[in-house]
């Protein structure tokens, strides 16, 4: 069965729509960093359900390198957010300047 193109999209820009306001409205930054991720995701989404409508490769060629990206991001933006939780219980991204040079 083939999903239309029209439903992969339509998938896509709710994921996109859910990080984006998650991003916008959390003040955690785990959270923040989870929506990160969340819009990734919807990215690809539109990625692949683009190249299988037309028949190219290049949108998964293009979904494998914005894993990669995304995997590096996920184990230094983790690093980050468990060293700072070490430091500090609440990880509100208001209060968090020790980053700050």
């Amino acid at each position: 069965m083939i999903v239309p193109l029209d439903h992969v999209l339509l998938v896509s820009f709710a994921l996109f729509l859910i990080g984006l306001v998650g991003l916008f409205l959390r003040k955690d930054a785990l959270t923040i960093f989870l929506c990160v991720e969340l819009l990734l995701n919807a990215a690809n989404v539109a990625f692949v359900g683009v190249a299988r409508s037309i028949g190219d490769v290049t949108g998964h060629v293009v979904v494998l390198i914005v894993i990669a990206v995304a995997a590096a991001e996920a184990a230094i933006g983790l690093s980050i957010v468990i060293r700072l939780h070490q430091n500090k219980k609440p990880l509100e991204v208001q209060k968090l300047n020790e980053l700050k040079g």
